[in-house]
């Protein structure tokens, strides 16, 4: 019987299945032999025996992500707020870096547009070649174009605090959830357990909050691939003067010229080259 697992607790995971909705499975000793760990997300093959389940077999994984530990991601929502607490790129381009090094597909989400114009975001990104939607969870605005973009789907809402991504998510899953609890799963409280959950949307998929989402580490991509994460500077590869070009100090560069430009937007380039800086000076440490 095939199902997906949507929630790990304590060594126990619970499979969805068409068949028999959730399943509390144990991961037969074969995975811990072999040192393979279940994650949240996988697509497994359960045998159930008097009312209880086991995992036989984990299905490959089209995606995997450590921070948090979850597989077969198809998109991540990239959620920043209009106003309250105002956007800020760094935070919102180092989450689109991480879901570029992924391989996962990224959309920027601008929440709150009942408080303030987000325009010139949404152009910002627009530009860099993301595909961008605006929202307001508080008025209901933009939501249906949201769930028609995740729906069959599994897709991951990345974000800062404050940003509304609770909201969002109570809305998507029409679960009744109150503001704050999808959050409380994937935070360590004084009444709560650590753990990243599935929610199941009506029509198929499935919604998640990320929590960690934006932390990068040195092994997760080189200076040199860096540049590959950033659509707008990975379509001028090749078209600098130098060969494996940084993008930082060396002359006749493609990407500082777009920048000089405006063709590429300063707070892009600046983003980078804090990001290339951090993981430069993590390179000669380790």
């Amino acid at each position: 019987m095939k199902g997906t697992i949507y929630k790990g607790i304590g060594g126990f995971y619970y499979v969805m299945t068409e068949e028999l909705g959730s399943v509390e499975c144990k991961a037969r000793g074969k995975f811990r032999r072999e040192r393979i760990i279940p994650m949240i997300g996988d697509e497994v093959e359960i045998e159930v025996k008097n009312g209880k389940g086991s995992i036989n077999e984990i299905y490959p994984r089209r995606s995997k992500l450590i921070r948090p530990a979850v597989a077969n991601i198809d998109m991540i929502v990239v959620v920043a707020a209009a106003k309250s607490p105002d956007p800020s790129t760094a935070v919102i381009d180092k989450m689109l870096v991480n879901a570029e090094i992924n391989g996962i597909e990224p959309i920027v989400c601008v929440n709150k547009i009942d408080l303030a114009d987000c325009s010139d975001l949404m152009k910002l990104y627009e530009n860099a070649g993301y595909r961008t939607l605006a929202v307001s969870a508080e008025k209901g605005e933009g939501i249906e174009e949201l769930y028609s973009l995740i729906r069959g789907r599994t897709a991951a809402f990345a974000g800062v605090s404050g940003v509304g991504k609770s909201s969002l998510l109570t809305l998507i899953t029409g679960q009744g959830l109150e503001t704050g609890s999808v959050s409380d799963k994937i935070s360590r409280g004084r009444h709560t357990t650590r753990h990243v959950e599935l929610f199941k949307i009506q029509g198929g998929g499935y919604v998640l909050d990320t929590p960690g989402f934006s932390s990068i580490e040195p092994e997760d991509v080189t200076c040199e691939e860096l540049s590959q994460c950033f659509p707008e500077m990975r379509e001028l590869t090749g078209q600098c003067r130098f060969r494996g070009c940084a993008h930082i100090g060396e002359p006749d560069c493609a990407v500082k010229e777009m920048v000089r430009s405006g063709k590429i937007a300063a707070s892009r380039y600046e983003s980078y080259k804090e990001l290339y800086e951090i993981q430069r000076s993590r390179k000669q440490w380790t």
